[in-house]
């Protein structure tokens, strides 16, 4: 193998890949990065059996080859090298990376027993990246970081002809997007559930680009799913499990007895200043009443805080209880200068979605479920 690339596109493109090798392999061959030039370009690959992350880049090729190296060691490396081309040179037993004065020498790993990468399963339809890594990202954060309950730790994608849902759950919350895509299939309708983790990172790498979701068989512990965009192509398997029935939670429109409109960015700020006296599994009360909502946390003991934020209350005043770290997830994920709230009860989730004007009328493509917490006598 000899060929040269622009340093910057090579550095780049084995960083996204290495970022996504397993920093704890289960195989040490797994740590390792494919390199196969051919064709005028270099093409990356990494896998570790649940995922797998492929990229190709322009080169000057002169002999084709294909190796296996350490994919983090050569990342590092192509980053730190000084020239503006990178030259990588080699046989079966070890690769040279040379840039201007520069030389490494990489022991290669063994290419026959590393695991052949899973086909990109066939096309299901394409989405806008930029709309997909908005929905994806104001939804993660509803998801679980719990391991051992791994169905909440995954971004369930619903289906439905020509719109996507996106939903997430740790329990505590629900987060859900709904957003226009071009299926292949006009009356195509499936569920599948992702690892959000690697969807917000794939969603985040392909933003700006026209995305391609491929979805193969959904049996169960036989799933896989594909994502192309930018020239990079990620494909995962699918969690394996009965995502619960969340959309019960969301109220009701002839359910609702109060809503609340208030300044995004002024709640946030009242949130986190008096958050900063509540104890960990502590509750901020809030109060919504005339025009104004009241948040009290703390108490008599140790420190307590309080303050109010200008509010239009529509219906009947209400007082609850939400923990300081998913209210601001939730308000964080709305990306609009307004927060509405929706209530029930007090007793029961309230629903929270993001409005561009205080004018806009609230609409079903999004929600942010909020479980309220038991208030102190």
């Amino acid at each position: 193998m000899k060929v040269r690339v622009e340093r910057e596109v090579l550095a780049e493109a084995i960083g996204w890949v290495a970022r996504r090798l397993p920093s704890r392999p289960s195989v040490p061959i797994l740590a390792g990065m494919v390199v196969d030039a051919a064709d005028g370009q270099v093409t990356l690959s990494g896998f570790d059996y649940e995922s797998s992350a492929q990229v190709s880049v322009p080169a000057e090729v002169a002999d084709e080859g294909r190796v296996l190296v350490s994919g983090r060691l050569l990342s590092d490396i192509c980053r730190s090298m000084p020239g503006d081309s990178v030259d990588l040179s080699g046989e079966a037993a070890r690769v040279q990376v040379s840039s201007g004065s520069s030389r490494f020498v990489l022991q290669t790993l063994p290419l026959d027993e590393y695991p052949a990468l899973p086909a990109m399963p066939q096309a299901s339809g394409v989405v806008d990246g930029d709309a997909f890594a908005r929905a994806v990202a104001q939804v993660a954060s509803a998801s679980g970081r719990d391991d051992t309950l791994p169905v909440f730790t995954g971004i369930r994608i619903e289906i439905r002809g020509a719109t996507i849902s996106l939903l997430a759950t740790d329990r505590y919350r629900l987060a859900v997007r709904t957003l226009p895509w071009e299926p292949i299939d006009p009356a195509a309708e499936t569920n599948v559930l992702v690892p959000a983790k690697l969807l917000g990172d794939v969603a985040k790498s392909m933003s700006g680009h026209e995305l391609t979701l491929s979805l193969g068989s959904t049996r169960t512990g036989d799933g896989l799913i594909g994502f192309e965009g930018g020239g990079l192509h990620v494909t995962s398997r699918l969690i394996d499990g009965e995502f619960p029935k969340v959309r019960s939670l969301i109220p009701a429109e002839n359910a609702i007895t109060s809503t609340v409109t208030v300044d995004t960015a002024a709640l946030v700020e009242a949130v986190k200043r008096v958050a900063l006296v509540a104890e960990r599994s502590a509750p901020v009360r809030i109060t919504f009443a005339d025009a104004t909502a009241t948040l009290d946390a703390g108490n008599g003991e140790e420190a307590q805080a309080s303050e109010s934020v200008e509010v239009t209350l529509t219906g009947d005043p209400v007082t609850t209880g939400f923990k300081a770290g998913y209210l601001l997830d939730g308000l964080a994920s709305l990306g609009t200068p307004i927060a509405h709230f929706a209530f029930t009860v007090p007793t029961k989730p309230a629903n929270l979605i993001g409005l561009r004007s205080p004018d806009e009328t609230p609409t079903a493509e999004s929600a942010y479920i909020l479980m309220p917490m038991r208030l102190p006598t």
